[in-house]
């Protein structure tokens, strides 16, 4: 008689109990912030003991690195998908789909995105250092972004100062975007107005 094939079975449920555990850390991080959230609380929200967070988790550390980690990636990955789709557009018109994806990314979908920016500054030094390789591949987007747009060879700190501007722009929007009031579009064609044609 063939053995009950348990593993994959278990192995489906710890994958979708983690997504689980992240999808609830990253709102309560982006509605309350890293110091603010309880470890009881999250676990008492996915259905589990607090001690089986850490089967999943090492540590708070470990699980707020991984949420924010994913932040950074899931829109990166917007802004290239979308960009890929736009091959021939003009290095102008390839920043502002790269603000507007941008934006949308963190206002419409993602609790993960959010999470990162409001927490970024408040979590411990260890935390900031486990991001240090993903937010430098973003910021590597965005400077070759501005570099086209600049269409020279631009010195480190203008490229720079220029990815601070509008990264702040768009990410401080977390703060005042209201949806009754606010739209997207009308606001990434204000800061477009900041680009030269």
């Amino acid at each position: 008689m063939p053995a009950t094939p348990t593993k994959p079975r278990q192995k489906t449920k710890a994958a979708t109990a983690r997504q689980d555990i992240l999808a609830v850390a990253a709102r309560k991080m982006r509605q309350t912030g890293y110091s603010d959230m309880s470890l009881r609380d999250l676990a008492t929200e996915v259905g589990m003991k607090a001690g089986s967070l850490y089967y999943h988790f090492a540590s708070k550390d470990a699980l707020a690195t991984e949420v924010m980690c994913l932040g950074v990636e899931v829109v990166q990955q917007a802004v290239q998908t979308a960009l890929a789709k736009q091959p021939d557009s003009t290095a102008r018109d390839r920043l502002i789909i790269a603000m507007h994806v941008h934006i949308k990314t963190l206002l419409s979908e993602s609790d993960f995105s959010s999470a990162h920016i409001r927490c970024y500054p408040f979590v411990p030094e260890t935390v900031r250092n486990e991001l240090t390789t993903v937010r430098k591949s973003y910021d590597k987007d965005w400077n070759d972004l501005i570099c086209a747009f600049l269409d020279k060879p631009a010195e480190a700190a203008e490229v720079r100062h220029l990815r601070h501007a509008l990264l702040g722009a768009l990410n401080w929007s977390l703060e005042w975007f209201d949806p009754s009031r606010d739209d997207i579009n009308a606001y990434v064609k204000s800061l477009a107005h900041l680009l030269p044609e």
